[in-house]
C-alpha cells in the first residue's frame, strides 16, 4: 500500500482528492493538513510515502514545509508532490531545489492524480513530462541558480552522461532505452548509478542537477 497525506488549506481539495485515492485498491491516505506547518507535524507522525503538497497554505508554506521534510540525513523521508495551479512563481523552482520529486496540476484528470502518486512513489520516472520540462527549461534560464552542484559529475562514463541528458529532455526509461538501443533494464541500471554516484533522490534532482551543471541547456 502506498500512504499518502494530503496537504491544501481548501477543505474541498483535501476531502475531494482522499476520496478518489481512497478508492484505488493500492493507494492509503493516512490523513491530512491544512497548513504546511501541519504538514510538517503530521508527516513525521504518520510516516508517508508521499505528500501531496499545496504551494500556498498559512503558517508554513509549501516550499518551507517540502525543505523542513526532505532537510537532513532522515531515511524515512517521504516524496513530496506539489499541487499547483500552474500559474507559477519561484516557490515551484525553490521546491525542486528542496528536494520536491514533482508537480501535479489541481485541475488535472482524476486518473493522472492516481498515476502520479504511484509514479512518484516508486520514484523511476517524471510525472508529467511535459510540464516539468517547461518548469526546468524556465528555471535553468534564471541566472540566479544556487542550488547544489554535485562534484561527482565528472565520475559518470559517457554512456551515464547520455542517459541523464535524456532524463532532463523528460524521456521515460523506454523511450532512453529506444534511443540508445539498449533495453530498458539496462537504462534503470544507468539511472541508479546516476542517482547514486551524484547522491540524489530522484529523477527529478537529477534534470535540476542537469541543468544547473550546464549539461543541458534551456530550450534544447
Amino acid at each position: 500500500m502506498i500512504r499518502v497525506l494530503i496537504a491544501d488549506d481548501q477543505a474541498m481539495v483535501r476531502q475531494g482528492f482522499g476520496a478518489l485515492l481512497s478508492a484505488q485498491p493500492d493507494l492509503l491516505v493516512v490523513g491530512d493538513a491544512a497548513d504546511g506547518a501541519a504538514a510538517v507535524t503530521e508527516a513525521r507522525r504518520l510516516d508517508p510515502d508521499v505528500v501531496l503538497m499545496d504551494v500556498r497554505m498559512p503558517v508554513l508554506d509549501g516550499l518551507a514545509a517540502t525543505r523542513q521534510l526532505l532537510g537532513g540525513a532522515r531515511a524515512d523521508r517521504p516524496r513530496v508532490l506539489i499541487l499547483t495551479t500552474f500559474d507559477l512563481d519561484d516557490y515551484v523552482y525553490e521546491a525542486l531545489r528542496a528536494g520536491a520529486s514533482g508537480f501535479l496540476l489541481k485541475d488535472a484528470p482524476a486518473a493522472d492524480l492516481v498515476h502520479g502518486v504511484r509514479v512518484v512513489a516508486a520514484g523511476d520516472a517524471l510525472l508529467a513530462p511535459a510540464v516539468t520540462r517547461r518548469l526546468i527549461a524556465d528555471f535553468a534560464s534564471r541566472p540566479d541558480r544556487r542550488g547544489p552542484r554535485p562534484t561527482g559529475l565528472a565520475g559518470l562514463t559517457p554512456r551515464e552522461v547520455d542517459v541523464l541528458r535524456l532524463i532532463a529532455r523528460g524521456r521515460s526509461n523506454a523511450e532512453i532505452a529506444a534511443d540508445l538501443v539498449v533495453a530498458e533494464q539496462t537504462v534503470k541500471t544507468h539511472v541508479g548509478r546516476i542517482l547514486a554516484k551524484l547522491r540524489l533522490r530522484d529523477r527529478a534532482q537529477a534534470v535540476v542537477v542537469a541543468y544547473e551543471t550546464g549539461l543541458v541547456a534551456a530550450g534544447e
